[in-house]
């Protein structure tokens, strides 16, 4: 009987795996059969294979839909934000988990509160333009690193805090300085939480509408969902181009998860057997 409940829960546990996993891919199909149709037969958006395939329609997306520069717009924002939010994140995070006491307790249930906090948009936009970042590529990355710092640092305070003491402290006898410590001995067995926070980020800032909508008024320094929602406003009844720019703007998360995901499951694997 025990095996038998067992049996069924693990059968219940793939079922629900499965539904979920189709629900989730379904829409992804349908985008991709409808980016390969004419424009009357993708109005149906339906999971029928196209009578003929149309490539042409990636050609047109990119050329009208100006997708080259807001590609390369929305890596530069998603790449630099990310790249200041591990760095900063992870030797603040390493810094105060060390040391709970005094400022440093303070600074990071401050920096976390940012979490809770919601944005308020007027008065961001007033302190974006006294410093003269409106419309700005350096603004908005510095904005998009603020926004993400206090989860980050919260996910990487967490982790350091499992990483044992007598690791620094026998790096410590060894002749290891700060900084060494740090780099050499530390720095390694972050690598499951840096490729967490990389893949979370880069997908936040990549997926983001808003702030480029609010900060950024030149349309040629438009990530790529602007281009997408300008786009869509253009040709909202040729679906097959709609479901072709979607789907050029999903292939960099899909590869940037897949990637994470191979740094995570690795980091942890290689940490577990250094244990």
């Amino acid at each position: 009987m025990a095996r038998f409940g067992k049996t069924f829960w693990h059968v219940l546990a793939n079922v629900i795996t499965t539904a979920v996993s189709l629900i989730v891919v379904i829409p992804v199909v349908v985008l991709l059969l409808n980016s390969f149709k004419t424009q009357g037969e993708s109005n149906s958006m339906s999971l029928s294979l196209p009578k003929k395939w149309v490539t042409e329609n990636y050609a047109t997306v990119i050329e009208q839909g100006k997708l080259i520069s807001s590609f390369f717009n929305g890596l530069l924002y998603a790449m630099c934000s990310v790249m200041i939010i591990v760095v900063f994140v992870s030797v603040a995070a390493y810094v105060i988990s060390r040391n709970r006491k005094g400022i440093n307790n303070f600074l990071y249930y401050f920096i976390i509160s940012g979490i809770a906090i919601p944005i308020n948009n007027v008065a961001l936009m007033k302190v974006m333009q006294m410093f003269h970042l409106v419309n700005s590529r350096f603004g908005i990355i510095l904005l998009y690193a603020a926004i993400n710092i206090p989860l980050s640092l919260f996910l990487s305070y967490g982790f350091i805090g499992t990483i044992p003491r007598e690791i620094d402290e026998a790096a410590v006898i060894d002749g290891c300085r700060p900084h060494q410590l740090f780099i050499r001995v530390i720095l390694p067995l972050l690598k499951p939480i840096l490729s967490t926070l990389f893949v979370l980020n880069f997908m936040a800032v990549w997926n983001d509408f808003t702030m480029p909508l609010y900060f950024l008024n030149n349309s040629g320094k438009w990530p790529m969902t602007l281009a997408v929602y300008n786009f869509f406003g253009a040709f909202e009844n040729a679906w097959n181009l709609v479901s072709a720019d979607i789907i050029l703007t999903l292939i960099p998360v899909l590869i940037v998860f897949i990637l994470g995901q191979k740094y995570i499951v690795g980091g942890i694997s290689s940490g577990s057997v250094k244990g």
